[in-house]
């Protein structure tokens, strides 16, 4: 049982290990307690909702919804609640996609054991955590593309076209697209009409190749 002072904590990544290992990181620092863990992205909204909840550790990239996607659900859900992004993905794509899902910190994994405990404690205190060394190089990164008019609006996609983009590329059929989100085949149809059309892309090769760049399923 978690003390009433013990800041909680739901650990999401889809390889038992990794989780083991960060568990063992979070548990064995006083104030900090895992109380619920998850496979997915879909898992760890459910555990939110079950489960008294302080900080979410978020890997990015988990099956069936990612982490950027489980981020935007939680922060909606529970304002209140503090994310953290971890990831092996040392790319300013998916920091910037994470800062705008909601996340308050991204922790590369290969250094987990150093930057993921001062992470939780900032995320408690309401400040930001970046993984050294990576504020100048993404703060350069992003004022270059806007100077060069490459910035994209925040959201082109609605969040169940996300959804479908995801299962598309991810190989699954209209049919158990349709079951998985429960909506019927036409709608989803419809859905990957607008998507192709949004996206100016051609077929579902194209859109599994913008779904990569876009941190929704890995290479």
């Amino acid at each position: 049982m978690p003390e009433p002072d013990e800041i909680r904590i739901l650990l999401a990544d889809d390889h038992a290990l990794v989780r083991r290992g960060v568990r063992l990181i979070l548990d064995g620092e006083p104030g900090l307690r895992v109380v619920a863990e998850a496979g997915d992205g879909a898992e760890a909204i459910a555990m939110a909702r079950s489960h008294a909840v302080d900080l979410a550790v978020l890997d990015i990239a988990m099956p069936r919804m990612t982490g950027l996607q489980a981020a935007r659900e939680l922060a909606a859900l529970q304002p209140q609640l503090r994310i953290l992004m971890l990831t092996m993905y040392d790319n300013e794509q998916y920091f910037f996609q994470a800062l705008k899902a909601g996340a308050c910190g991204y922790v590369l994994k290969s250094v987990a054991d150093r930057d993921l405990l001062a992470a939780c404690r900032a995320a408690m205190r309401g400040e930001p955590f970046l993984y050294p060394g990576a504020v100048t190089a993404l703060i350069r990164n992003y004022l270059d593309r806007v100077r060069q008019g490459q910035e994209t609006p925040d959201q082109i996609l609605t969040a169940r076209e996300e959804e479908v983009l995801k299962l598309v590329a991810e190989g699954q059929s209209s049919k158990d697209i349709a079951e998985t989100l429960f909506i019927s085949v036409k709608t989803v149809q419809r859905h990957r009409a607008n998507l192709l059309r949004k996206l100016g892309l051609r077929d579902r090769l194209d859109l599994t190749r913008y779904a990569i760049r876009a941190g929704l399923i890995e290479p």
